[in-house]
């Protein structure tokens, strides 16, 4: 089995590239800018062509969700029409496409749980662009999976629990919102997942059954609870303080609720999802290392 990867050094994207060896029966070709420039469709085209994937994971994706008010061009470009560009690919040479979304699609006004059948409001650019990216595959590619997640964190790159241990370090006080509710996903739970999903439809174990589905892991907090648990299970003394969204004003509008109810992926795939403290202990332990 060969599976593409897109955007292989980014977060997700790494913790495939640490989860191979666990799947030795398959051949990853795990590509970044340097090895495909995905704003060039003419060398996807051909690449894709070449090499003739089974599945395609693109875990590429444009998440600077404040910046990308100003910079709402490559935001699209990154978050719609590449993902577009793979769909179609992915249908031409029989492919299946695994395509990552966001809980930014979901405007935060209710307080249960999101369903994958919930009517989606994103109020930024950046959930603007993940929701056309999602309907841009679908449309292109029907059989694809289309996966949304929520704060993803990982050992890898820039994300909340390094900033939060780097701030912790250098300062005596930090301010944290306590009004933005979901749920944090470590990329090495997701990886896992979406191999998993991949392994087990391959071998007929269960159905390959397209659509979207939602994964975090399991629990629920907010970014104040966060921080207040990267600092106790790093061993950081940072007073954290608790702040309103009000008090802490972001260019970009943020879901105040986004929790994602995990059952539809649970139910079809027979996935397990590790509770959020217990996977953020495991990724602060390997921030140690």
């Amino acid at each position: 089995m060969k599976i593409l990867v897109t955007g292989a050094d980014g977060q997700l994207g790494s913790a495939i590239r640490d989860l191979a060896d666990q799947f030795k029966h398959i051949q990853f070709i795990l590509t970044d800018i340097n090895e495909l420039d995905l704003t060039d469709s003419e060398a996807v085209t051909a690449f894709v062509n070449h090499e003739r994937p089974d599945y395609i994971i693109n875990c590429a994706a444009y998440t600077a969700v404040d910046i990308a008010e100003k910079e709402s061009d490559l935001a699209k470009l990154i978050n719609t029409r590449i993902p577009a560009t793979l769909a179609r690919l992915s249908k031409m040479t029989n492919a299946r496409l695994v395509h990552v979304s966001t809980d930014y699609v979901f405007d935060g006004t209710t307080y249960v749980p999101y369903v994958e059948e919930d009517l989606v409001n994103p109020e930024s650019v950046y959930g603007r662009s993940k929701l056309n990216g999602e309907i841009a595959v679908l449309k292109e590619a029907p059989s694809s999976l289309i996966i949304r997640t929520s704060w993803l964190y990982s050992a890898y790159g820039k994300n909340f629990v390094k900033t939060m241990i780097k701030l912790g370090e250098e300062r005596d006080e930090l301010k944290v919102v306590c009004d933005q509710v979901g749920t944090p996903t470590y990329a090495g739970d997701l990886a896992l997942a979406i191999l998993t999903i991949i392994d087990r439809t391959s071998k007929e174990e269960c159905a390959w059954k397209p659509g979207i589905y939602h994964y975090s892991n399991e629990g629920v907090c907010s970014w104040y609870d966060f921080a207040k648990a990267i600092h106790e299970l790093s061993g950081v003394t940072c007073q954290v303080r608790p702040i309103s969204t009000d008090e802490y004003p972001s260019v970009a509008v943020r879901p105040p609720y986004s929790v994602l109810n995990k059952s539809k992926i649970k139910r079809i795939f027979g996935i397990q999802i590790p509770y959020w403290r217990d996977s953020l202990r495991q990724c602060i332990l390997e921030l140690k290392k």
